[in-house]
């Protein structure tokens, strides 16, 4: 057996971590290679009989010792014979003399799952070259925000690591437009079929795809290609595997020892200990590691409403109330109230979005005015709502027409992300395109139809990738993407409509600039059930420009339909999702080249506008109409 020499970690980073205000625990706790050789370990174990390091440079024997820092709870040594590139873990021995081989909760680097050992590991040698992106980047508020999810293990299967998913996501994503690529979880999971959900090492990127470096070089490649790179963040809770963090000094030290506290019924996993200033401490530095470390321009937290709620799924007398006897949890919302403070302070135009299922009030409000402080929040009523209407067949969606409304009379009460994300096109939920009714026209008219309400509505659009080629079959994680349906006629015409409107939601402000503004969104027709359509106006500043859309969700055109308009003159024909360059039947026969305009006349004021026109109205159809102010 092999001792360290006595190593004290600086009074400063020790009273730091105390305080639970340490932002770069990273350079702190963890394998830290020396100048001079060996490497620094150093974790917290507050209940531990004793610690040691073990690893490659001691053939996983007896380790070595290492010591305990003062009261901080934190074990530290310096192993001269380890170097960058070696596994190891802790040898942690409870208090009980049972001894538990442990993964490192501040390892950087990770083996390559099913193999669960930290690395220790080398310095970085990355040259960021994306200072203008990061200087230029905001939290998209009032900037266009249009997001790419992904999964990047089944995006193209067997096509490379992180530096070639890299260039082919850059490529891909910046032909189709988007602003952003949002990546499920990122961080290590051993189990492959969680999506990255049931995290591991936390300050670890999954191996699968290569070292550290590695991920910096993909986000380094997506920002010089002008997009940015968000990332799903899971402080909700963490998976029971006796190697991780798991009731890890031998009590329950990241988790609440109570279950009714502790664990999370729905997952089989654990819950983090919100009320403890170590673990807080230990999430909030996690998520500026992200952001600092590779550049991440936002973080996307899951499952909030599950952290907000003490009761959730969970029974009566399933649960313990707070201190008031109401069931929030007060400690849950403190941390997230110090996450998102702590982002804006380090962080200051990085998103932090959440991603929170219930009417908790003010989740995208400062906290300051006693709100959650988030950037923007995941819309799941509109979500629910809206492929609620869009699977009934069009002969009763007269029936539901409030389905579509409802969503607008609380669109702007928070900055919202309008998602169709993965968690709608599996476990047999089936494709965006599997759910719509009728014949495959119909289907394909409806799921273009679909796209070109969404874009057109106040809020920024997210979509789960393989939505751009419209899949028959629902995604799973083990077989990619069909790629090869962008062969086809009508797939390619839904990848060539998204494309397109992108590039209209670049060239129209009005589509986004004013998407958290009440005075930026009009209705022009609500209330026209009997025959499935609607019309609103979108306003840019000062109201210098304005969009109009008309959507019909029957297979009746509508002929000569009147649209109210705000000014008289020229309005161009901007998007007509039944235009034979995205797979339409071409009913209007209207040109989306720019060349079919509409003269909105004010002698015939309607819709509570002092203008109209008159166009037609294809079957399922969206049409966008947009004019400057003369």
């Amino acid at each position: 057996m092999s001792y360290a020499g006595h190593v004290l970690l600086s009074d400063l980073d020790l009273y730091l971590f105390g305080e639970g205000s340490h932002r770069r625990l990273w350079e702190f706790l963890g394998a830290h290679p020396q100048d001079g050789g060996g490497v620094r370990f150093a974790v917290w174990a507050p209940n531990a009989k004793s610690v040691y390091a073990i690893g490659d440079w001691n053939g996983w024997g007896d380790g070595t010792a290492l010591e305990p820092q003062g009261s901080s709870g934190i074990w530290a040594g310096v192993c001269a014979e380890a170097t960058a590139g070696q596994c190891y873990k802790y040898a942690v021995v409870a208090k009980d003399g049972r001894t538990t081989v442990k993964a490192d909760p501040m390892a950087r680097q990770s083996e390559v799952p099913p193999s669960n050992a930290s690395v220790v590991p080398h310095p970085s040698a990355h040259t960021w070259g994306d200072d203008q992106w990061m200087t230029s980047r905001s939290k998209a508020v009032g900037q266009p925000l249009r997001i790419y999810e992904a999964h990047l293990g089944s995006w193209r299967v067997g096509m490379g690591g992180y530096r070639e998913l890299g260039q082919q996501m850059a490529d891909h994503v910046g032909a189709l437009g988007f602003t952003h690529v949002e990546l499920l979880p990122l961080a290590e999971h051993p189990f492959a079929p969680s999506w990255g959900y049931q995290v591991t090492g936390y300050y670890s990127p999954t191996a699968r795809f290569g070292t550290p470096d590695d991920l910096r070089a993909f986000v380094d490649t997506l920002h010089q290609r002008g997009i940015g790179v968000l990332m799903d963040w899971v402080p909700a809770h963490f998976p029971k595997d006796d190697w991780s963090l798991a009731r890890f000094d031998g009590t329950a030290l990241y988790e609440h020892a109570d279950p009714r506290q502790g664990e999370h019924p729905d997952w089989g996993t654990y819950v983090f200990n919100y009320g403890r200033t170590e673990v807080r401490n230990f999430l909030v530095t996690n998520a500026l590691y992200w952001l600092h470390e590779f550049h991440i321009d936002g973080l996307r937290v899951d499952a909030v409403a599950s952290m907000l709620y003490l009761d959730y799924s969970r029974k009566h007398g399933e649960w313990v109330p707070n201190q008031y006897g109401g069931r929030e949890n007060l400690d849950a919302v403190q941390f997230l109230k110090e996450l998102t403070s702590v982002v804006d302070v380090e962080e200051p135009t990085a998103m932090v979005i959440a991603e929170e299922s219930t009417a908790w009030p003010m989740v995208t409000a400062p906290v300051r005015d006693g709100g959650l402080g988030f950037s923007h929040k995941w819309n799941m009523g509109w979500m629910h709502d809206t492929l609620s209407y869009i699977q009934e067949d069009p002969v009763h969606r007269k029936w539901h027409h409030n389905e579509l409304t409802f969503g607008l009379l609380y669109a702007f009460t928070e900055r919202f992300v309008l998602p169709l994300s993965h968690d709608e096109v599996v476990h047999g939920k089936g494709s965006l395109l599997g759910k719509m009714p009728g014949d495959d026209w119909q289907r394909f008219a409806n799921l273009r139809a679909l796209y070109g309400w969404m874009w057109a509505l106040p809020g920024a659009p997210l979509l789960f990738m393989g939505a751009e080629m419209a899949p028959f079959t629902e995604w799973t994680e083990s077989t990619g993407l069909p790629w090869h349906l962008l062969d086809h006629a009508p797939h390619r015409g839904v990848r060539d409509l998204l494309a397109d409107m992108n590039r209209l939601c670049r060239e129209w402000p009005a589509i986004y600039e004013r998407d958290h503004e009440p005075t930026g969104f009009q209705w022009l027709d609500a209330d026209d059930a009997d025959h499935s359509m609607f019309a609103f106006l979108r306003w840019g500043y000062a109201g210098g420009t304005a969009l109009a859309c008309i959507a019909n969700f029957t297979p009746v055109p509508r002929s000569g339909y009147l649209v109210g308009l705000p000014w008289a003159g020229e309005w161009q024909l901007l998007l007509d999702t039944d235009s034979p360059a995205w797979g339409g039947s071409g009913f209007s026969g209207y040109s989306i080249d720019g060349s079919t305009t509409f003269t909105a006349s004010a002698d015939t004021p309607w819709q509570h506008q002092p203008a109209s026109a008159a166009l037609d109205i294809p079957p399922l159809s969206v049409v966008w109409l947009g004019s400057r102010r003369p």
